[in-house]
Formats: C-alpha cells, sequence, structure tokens
C-alpha cells in the first residue's frame, strides 16, 4: 500500500475517528484506524464494535491495499505536521512510513485482516430525513439518560413514528428514572423505515451524530436493519448497534392534572439555579423552591458550605408550595430550552413536575422531586 494525501482530509478523518475507537484495550485492535486505500480514495474506518464510522477521502493511490494504525496515535502526528501533502507506504511487518516534507514517521501497525468485518450498508434502504429535526431531538433528550449499566436498556434514546390526530410524528423519549424528557417533531417518513414499534439507539452513537449534524446542516439518510442504524450523508456512514431491551412506556408517566403552573423567564430561571447550586450537595444538588404568588424563591444550604436563596418573578396564582429539586436536572433542560419563558406545572410537593417551553409544546420534561 503506498499513497499520497492532502493533510487537511486525512486529518479530519483521524478526527471523526477520536471518540469512537475503543480506549481500554479490551481489543488493542479497536484502538486503531482501518487504512484503505482504492480507486483514487482513502477509506477510513473506526469502530468499536458498537458505534463505527466510515469516510473516505481523495487521494492519489499508487498501490492498493490496507493496514490498521493507531488511532490517536496518527492523529497526534498529522496534527502538527505542516500543510503539505502527506506520503504514507506500507512496510514489512505491518509498519508504515509516513513522511511530510523533511519529516519521516515509522510507525508500527497491525493486520487489516485482523480488523472487525462491518455491515454491507450499500443493499440497506435508506429514507431522507432533515439534519436539523434529529439534532434539535438528540440535543433535547440525549441529556436524560442513564449511565447505570444495570439498567441498560435506558442507556439511549427512544426512538419510533407514531400516528397522533391523523398526523405522522417522529419521537424520542429518555430517562434515566429520575428525568424524562420526550420530543415530538412533525414528520413523514416512509414506510421501509420499520421503527413503528420503536428502537433504542445508543448515547455514544447519538453523540457523535450530532457532531456530524453540526457539522453539516443538509438531509441526511437513515436506514434501521435488523440491529443496526445506519445514518448516511455520501461518502459518510455513521452506524450503530441497537441496545437490546424493552424500553418503558414512558407516555404513562407524564402527570396530565398538575394544576399548579408558574411562568417563569427562562434566562433569569437558568441563571439562578446556577448561583443557588454553587452552595448545594454537591452529588444531589438539591435546591428548593419556595413558591407563592408573584413570585418563587430559590434556596439551598450545604452545612459545611453555607446557603444561599434568590427571588424571581413569576406568574403564578394559587396556594403556596415549597419543593425540592435537583438543580442540574432543571439547568439541563433549560439550557436546550430557546423560548423566553416556560412553565413549571406541578401538584403537590410528592408528585413530579413537569417542564414546557412556551414556545414550543411538543417538547415535555418531567423531573422527580427531592427531600430537601
Amino acid at each position: 500500500m503506498e499513497f499520497y494525501i492532502g493533510k487537511a482530509e486525512l486529518l479530519r478523518g483521524l478526527y471523526r475517528a477520536q471518540s469512537i475507537v475503543e480506549k481500554r484495550n479490551a481489543m488493542p485492535i479497536l484502538a486503531n484506524v482501518l487504512l484503505e486505500a482504492t480507486n483514487e480514495r482513502l477509506k477510513i474506518l473506526a469502530t468499536d464494535l458498537e458505534v463505527g464510522i466510515y469516510d473516505t477521502y481523495e487521494a492519489k493511490i499508487i498501490i492498493p491495499g490496507k493496514i490498521t494504525i493507531g488511532a490517536k496515535q496518527l492523529y497526534e502526528i498529522v496534527r502538527e505536521l505542516p500543510e503539505a501533502l502527506i506520503h504514507i507506504k506500507a512496510r514489512e511487518n505491518h509498519w508504515i512510513t509516513l513522511t511530510s516534507q523533511k519529516a519521516v514517521f515509522n510507525i508500527v501497525g497491525l493486520s487489516a485482516e485482523d480488523y472487525p468485518a462491518i455491515i454491507d450498508f450499500n443493499q440497506k434502504k435508506f429514507v431522507p430525513i432533515p439534519a436539523t429535526t434529529i439534532k434539535d431531538m438528540i440535543e433535547k433528550t440525549i441529556f436524560s439518560t442513564s449511565n447505570d449499566e444495570t439498567r441498560y436498556h435506558l442507556n439511549g434514546v427512544y426512538f419510533s413514528k407514531i400516528k397522533e390526530s391523523g398526523k405522522s410524528n417522529v419521537r424520542m423519549i429518555a430517562t434515566d428514572g429520575h428525568r424524562l424528557s420526550l420530543i415530538d417533531k412533525p414528520l413523514e417518513i416512509d414506510e421501509t423505515l420499520k421503527v413503528d414499534k420503536g428502537v433504542i439507539l445508543p448515547k455514544k452513537g447519538l453523540h457523535e451524530l450530532k457532531k456530524l449534524l453540526e457539522e453539516d446542516q443538509g438531509d441526511f439518510e437513515i436506514a434501521i436493519e435488523e440491529n443496526h442504524a445506519i445514518f448516511k450523508k455520501e461518502p459518510l456512514v455513521l452506524f450503530m448497534r441497537l441496545i437490546d431491551g424493552e424500553y418503558p412506556d414512558c407516555k404513562q408517566v407524564i402527570p396530565k392534572n398538575n394544576k399548579k403552573r408558574i411562568v417563569v423567564k427562562r434566562e433569569e430561571f437558568l441563571h439562578s439555579l446556577k448561583r443557588i447550586s454553587l452552595l448545594s450537595n454537591e452529588k444531589s444538588k438539591g435546591v428548593k423552591f419556595s413558591i407563592q404568588p408573584g413570585m418563587m424563591k430559590i434556596s439551598s444550604n450545604h452545612p459545611e458550605l453555607g446557603e444561599a436563596n434568590e427571588e424571581l418573578m413569576v406568574d403564578y396564582q394559587g396556594e403556596e408550595i415549597e419543593i425540592g429539586f435537583n438543580a442540574k436536572y432543571f439547568m439541563d433542560i433549560l439550557n436546550v430550552m430557546d423560548s423566553e419563558e416556560v412553565s413549571l406545572e406541578l401538584d403537590g410537593k410528592l408528585s413530579p413536575g413537569v417542564i414546557k417551553s412556551n414556545k414550543d409544546q411538543s417538547y415535555t420534561c418531567v423531573v422527580m422531586p427531592m427531600r430537601i
């Protein structure tokens, strides 16, 4: 194998691989990227067996071939090279020589034959989906996923097609058992996309997809086949293994009869929580909301740090309420909303709080209260 490639192209491909490759050395070859030179293109593939990315870049191919090289090491070398053409040539025993101007690196690799085989995504049935829609849905749900590996089915976002009032929507739901985020978007999706029963998309895969969507706001294509979801924007392909498990019927846990509605300025609410939570328990981030007509006081107390409180003007007419919440859960929600005002719907001091944007009624969040 031998080829020439521009620094920018190679660096882009290696950068995209950095957060995908396996870093725990369970299988050493998963810390590598697969480089395959063929048909005047360099293919770059990275996978940890759960999430993978595949892309091709223009290159001058002298001798076709393939090899795997440590992703982090190669990326750091290429990043420090001058803006010049890079020459890579395979040697014996899976070594490569990388040359850029007067800099020469001899780097050890591993056989491409030992690299995991990937799914054949060329035969899949893809349907278009707007990048901005999916990016917005990911941003508004992914923070509610669980990190508890004993509840692995909650380590991802539930994605499904639904029909309500004769309209077709796509839905994403995420929960960790303490909070829930649900968003619906009106979107007609071809029947070939089999998500009527819903699938669970892994958190890591969605983080990678979100980064790609931030690079390019055009339409992507999606295919879901067997146990994989595949997102494609030629020539780039991101694929992820679906999480196996039964997702809970979260729609049923959203309170429908919370009659106490508090409307507050979103930015004022967010910044107050950031300030007051500085003197809360570092782990639980517990703060107390004391609500009365026209005013909400947010307070925190830490025996070793001190106490803090702040009053906010709110639109509320009803009886006084005192209730505790995890401030971080609220901050995560408020950070992804873009409306001027948000509403907090409550029932009693032990019932979940429902947070909605006054601008987008398709987005609903639920947070369980805590004792303060």
